[in-house]
């Protein structure tokens, strides 16, 4: 439910941030979830015709960086604890 004070950059990054938790592309590579958002942002700008430019850009930054892992994980950590223990 819409709070009274949302405006349409509110509900666009909500619903942005529900989409990337439904879609998997958090386990994307990085091309993947680059291509991902573009299409994405572009859907929200058709969804959400009062967003500028400037807050379709914005919306893009936002996504993009609460797809990044606060603590990197993967091979490269791994390698790293092996040659730590080695």
């Amino acid at each position: 439910m819409a709070r009274r004070n949302d405006t349409p950059l509110d509900r666009a990054r909500d619903e942005l941030f529900s989409h990337i938790h439904q879609c998997g592309v958090l386990e994307a590579t990085d091309e993947q979830k680059v291509e991902w958002m573009d299409e994405t942002i572009e859907f929200m700008g058709e969804r959400y015709p009062a967003l500028t430019k400037r807050d379709l850009k914005e919306l893009h930054d936002i996504g993009m960086r609460f797809c990044q892992p606060v603590i990197p994980h993967g091979r490269v950590e791994v390698a790293v604890a092996e040659e730590d223990a080695a």
